[in-house]
């Protein structure tokens, strides 16, 4: 298959974004939500901003308050054997295993293109933490256009868990919120560009603790707000690349054979490539076909060296023709961008 990796690669770096915050730094601009807007290319780009520490012996944590709409910083020393402080994005706890802070804050900003390489970044957030469920920060957003109407959905995550809130604007500056979609522990969504057989249809991540996996899920909704129907889709393939965890990543892309997902997946030791799937046109939770192997997977140096490396993540496409531009996130550090031909993608996979 033929992969086209921009010359300009990577396209948006933490070093192109001023921190929004004092005396942060802005340590990734990844995995955004793509969709046009008046002639233009944009990018609901996820900014991941961390505190300053002069001192090597303290990690800080921020922390947003609803109560007082006031970002906080909590501060841990590294010997507090209560933690543990080995990954650089979270601070687990030893007893649980769980997370209780994230060492950074994400939050959405927008940046905007002509000609889809470069690109000039917002000075302030178009989406920031706002209530109790997002204390932690909003991640990792997906961009659905219906009618004159963008739907802008992203992780929403705080000690409560990692559920998916939606908002939605006409001109990206007046947003309005419709609150959480999906409740904990959920992630991943992606939901369909028009509705099939009168209902709308979107993917999602659930991630059950019981028993069970991280996989795809599929849910159906008369109004986009309350989602029901819930049918497992697709999971994870023992020894192959996808074997970790998968989960949704563009919004589903309509062509003559079905509707084209373009999906994530990880292996076991954390290395992410994406994939497609088809489904059927008319009835979206059959499948049609899956990719045997990776359609793009981390080899340059900006896909493999970064904050968290080995990564490449892809959150939106824009179609043109029979091009798809796949704008990812690298290494959960930055932007890039590569073209496939979707002719190409379908002809890859395996039939069933």
């Amino acid at each position: 298959m033929n992969i086209y990796r921009y010359e300009e690669n990577p396209l948006i770096t933490p070093m192109d974004v001023t921190p929004y915050h004092k005396n942060f730094e802005v340590i990734g601009t990844f995995n955004a939500g793509v969709t046009e807007f008046n002639g233009e290319t944009i990018l609901v780009l996820r900014v991941a901003e961390r505190p300053l520490s002069k001192d090597p012996n303290i990690v800080k944590a921020p922390v947003y308050n609803p109560a007082t709409d006031e970002l906080e910083v909590v501060e841990l020393k590294k010997d507090d054997t209560r933690y543990d402080f080995s990954d650089p994005r979270v601070i687990l706890d030893k007893e649980t295993n769980k997370f209780v802070y994230l060492t950074s804050l994400s939050y959405l900003r927008l940046a905007r293109s002509k000609d889809g390489r470069h690109f000039t970044i917002d000075d302030k957030p178009f989406v920031y933490p706002s209530n109790i469920h997002e204390t932690f920060g909003i991640e990792d957003p997906r961009v659905t256009k219906i009618e004159d109407t963008y739907y802008v959905y992203f992780s929403a995550i705080s000690p409560m868990g990692v559920g998916e809130s939606l908002v939605s604007t006409k001109d990206f500056e007046q947003t309005v919120h419709h609150g959480m979609i999906f409740s904990p522990e959920n992630k991943d969504v992606t939901i369909f560009p028009e509705k099939i057989n009168g209902k709308y249809y979107a993917l999602h991540r659930p991630v059950p603790s019981a028993t069970g996996a991280p996989q795809v899920w599929i849910a159906e909704s008369d109004n986009l707000l309350y989602w029901g129907n819930h049918q497992f889709l697709f999971g994870l393939r023992n020894n192959m690349w996808d074997d970790g965890r998968i989960g949704a990543g563009a919004v589903p892309i309509k062509t003559d054979k079905g509707w084209l997902e373009l999906y994530h997946g990880a292996s076991k030791d954390n290395r992410y490539c994406m994939g497609a799937l088809l489904l059927d046109l008319e009835d979206p939770t059959k499948i049609v076909a899956r990719s045997e192997k990776p359609l793009l997977e981390p080899e340059t140096s900006y896909e493999v060296e970064g904050f968290f490396g080995n990564v490449v993540f892809s959150c939106g496409v824009l179609v043109e023709g029979d091009i798809v531009k796949m704008y990812y996130g690298v290494a959960d550090t930055s932007m890039a961008c590569a073209e496939l031909s979707i002719n190409e993608v379908l002809d890859s996979l395996t039939y069933y």
